[in-house]
């Protein structure tokens, strides 16, 4: 009985183990087909590779950009952004920026909003959707003139330029979805930054006993961390 069970159990041994090759071999196929497949149907099939968006809580930050992200690849996109800088609301330690006041006598002057960036998908699909991390650099120029007042403490027409330009390298992790039965997606992120600051910065001083205003330029230049949290609208096509 020994003569034919041996080789028996060898034979059956070889088959159970070429099979499980033989699945594994095809497992790993399945995945790499299946990659190929969707960046094969990302360049034929007519998806939405442009989206136009705006983030409408950046306007409490005094920032009105207008996005524009391009599909470059069913994984990865590029998205720019231009607009204007406006009165900032908020400010604060976690951006690194100051509210503007609301005296008599400041005028905020538009400045240049300006942001880069490439986008990395973490899910393969053959619309820019999913989860992504995103690299960005961003440039924001936030202007006011102050003007100066007599001793009477009224305005004239002598003003002091105050001044905030922020150069950042961002990292955003974020999720960003299509509508299932429109064009229409939402974009919802959080990330960290390192901020550039060049801040030029009127003071203004009322002397009591003299009864007289003064104002004094100071000027800084450093870096810090920043955070962000935002959620953009958009329409693709």
């Amino acid at each position: 009985m020994a003569r034919w069970f041996l080789p028996l159990f060898f034979f059956l041994a070889l088959m159970l183990s070429g099979g499980s090759t033989v699945a594994q071999s095809n497992e790993k196929t399945k995945v790499v087909l299946y990659k190929d497949r969707v960046a094969a149907k990302w360049d034929t099939v007519n998806c939405v590779k442009n989206v136009l968006k705006f983030n409408p809580l950046l306007f409490l930050r005094g920032e009105i950009p207008i996005y524009y992200e391009r599909a470059l690849s069913h994984r990865l996109s590029a998205e720019i952004a231009a607009g204007v800088t406006t009165r900032n609301y908020l400010g604060g330690d976690l951006t690194g920026d100051t509210p503007d006041d609301f005296s008599a006598g400041t005028r905020i002057i538009p400045g240049l909003a300006a942001h880069v960036g490439f986008r990395l998908y973490l899910t393969d699909d053959i619309e820019p959707q999913g989860t992504y991390l995103q690299g960005e650099f961003a440039y924001i120029d936030h202007s006011k003139d102050i003007a100066q007042k007599d001793s009477t403490g009224r305005i004239t027409d002598a003003t002091l330029r105050d001044q905030s330009i922020y150069n950042d390298i961002r990292i955003y992790f974020g999720y960003q979805r299509l509508s299932s039965t429109n064009n229409w997606l939402f974009d919802a992120y959080c990330g960290v930054g390192f901020r550039n600051r060049s801040i030029t910065q009127v003071n203004e001083r009322l002397d009591l006993v003299e009864r007289d205003w003064s104002y004094t330029v100071t000027e800084t230049h450093d870096n810090v961390l920043a955070l962000f949290l935002g959620v953009k609208i958009g329409y693709g096509f």
